[in-house]
């Protein structure tokens, strides 16, 4: 009992460890890809222990809940969908990594070198900077990345808010490591990376002193986040914040920051939130004559217009005053239990997907990500109190109900199937 509670407290502090990039090279250096931990998948439990911590402070620091739940669900279910492609294929990044090396490494540093992982641990960040400097730059890749611009507030929801299609170009920069680094200690980085810029995303951390100067932040990352003038495209760094400073894209905070996009979307309806920018691409490229400004509409930044330098201006740009209010339907208390509690009923259902996709059939997964799709849309509509709603929520829930009837999705409380049954044996 000693030796097993040892091990789940190890396992604890690893975990938290990993969500603030603390782990030693000893403890996370493998040598081969199929032992490195599921890091991100694993991170779960931190993620809301996090978020319900934050929800707390918040409370009692500002009297005031720091998220909605509109735009809370709205950001988990972006991060929901942006993982779906998972349960099909690997990641595109590892993917095309793993082929690069297996093909084309020029020299084969070691696994078991702290050198090795700490050279890797500047590679992922400096290519992580060009990603994320280019998903601002060029238009099509803008479609993908405005998914995690897209929320008004700021807080530890808004992390997850992410791109189901982003994952399918970012693999590109970051081929040029597999030439020589070990794909198991880039799988360990890319998850770390990717995990240290959760905490990040919080208005609660105001400052940290001389780490400020080295790390990217929350106040660094608030910068990034915002709508004014100033904040515009700057802060692109994910654990370090000294590529900003070395190719003069940094910002330091100063007026208050409004969040979101520059022209709000004010949808929750995730689909809408994912794809909406790739159709106004597409029907702003139709306005031009001339096939260079079609194709330039999706390569030059997302403000170009024909005339205009390649990143375009911003004197279009609505006029921020530091009065603006988030977009924040009202709805009735009765709804938002329904949401929340249906919400929680689908996050069952997708834990689930993940935890047994290795056990079912390919048909079984299409059909229950179809579900989960169709679940999140369904809510979306709701919350944004959408006409046809009604008509869309009785359809799912008949969908529901079957799933439930054949066991391919369990209730939240077991109790509750009882009358599930009952209804749908009677219909």
């Amino acid at each position: 009992t000693a030796k097993a509670e040892a091990m789940e407290y190890g396992s604890v502090s690893r975990g938290t460890r990993a969500m603030f990039f603390m782990l030693t090279p000893n403890e996370s250096s493998f040598q081969k890809v199929e032992e490195v931990p599921q890091y991100v998948q694993q991170a779960t439990p931190f993620f809301v222990g996090l978020m319900v911590l934050e929800l707390v402070l918040g409370l009692v620091k500002t009297g005031a809940p720091v998220i909605t739940i509109g735009d809370g669900i709205t950001s988990l279910s972006a991060g929901m969908v942006s993982r779906l492609p998972l349960l099909l294929m690997r990641g595109c990044e590892l993917s095309a990594y793993i082929y690069v090396w297996d093909h084309y490494r020029l020299v084969e540093l070691p696994w078991d070198s702290a050198w090795t992982w700490w050279f890797t641990f500047l590679g992922v960040d400096f290519c992580y900077y060009w990603v994320h400097r280019f998903a601002h730059e060029v238009a099509v890749l803008w479609a993908a990345h405005q998914v995690h611009h897209s929320s008004e507030y700021y807080n530890l929801t808004t992390a997850l808010r992410q791109s189901v299609s982003q994952q399918f170009t970012s693999w590109i920069f970051y081929l040029p490591m597999a030439l020589a680094v070990p794909p198991s200690i880039f799988a360990v980085h890319i998850q770390l990376n990717l995990l240290y810029q959760f905490w990040i995303h919080t208005e609660l951390i105001r400052d940290l002193g001389p780490l400020e100067w080295i790390f990217n932040t929350p106040k660094h990352h608030r910068v990034h986040h915002g709508r004014n003038l100033y904040c515009i495209d700057k802060n692109y760094g994910g654990i370090l914040i000294i590529w900003d400073r070395l190719f003069g894209t940094f910002a330091l905070e100063t007026e208050k920051v409004v969040y979101g996009l520059v022209f709000p979307i004010k949808r929750f309806e995730i689909l809408y939130v994912q794809l909406h920018y790739y159709l106004y691409l597409w029907e702003k490229s139709q306005a031009y004559k001339t096939i260079s400004n079609k194709l330039l509409t999706f390569l030059n930044g997302p403000s170009w217009k024909p005339g205009k330098r390649r990143l375009g201006d911003h004197v279009d740009n609505p006029k921020v005053t530091g009065k603006e209010v988030p977009h924040d339907p009202s709805w009735s208390l009765a709804l938002q239990v329904y949401v929340v509690m249906h919400f929680l009923l689908v996050l069952r259902t997708y834990h689930d997907l993940f935890e047994n996709k290795m056990m079912l059939s390919q048909l079984t997964i299409l059909g229950m990500t179809g579900y989960v799709l169709l679940t999140l849309t369904s809510l979306g509509f709701l919350i944004d109190q959408r006409p046809t709603s009604a008509v869309l929520e009785l359809f799912r829930c008949a969908v529901m109900a079957t799933l439930q009837r054949y066991n391919c999705v369990k209730p939240l409380v077991p109790s509750l199937a009882v009358p599930t049954e009952v209804s749908t044996t009677v219909a």
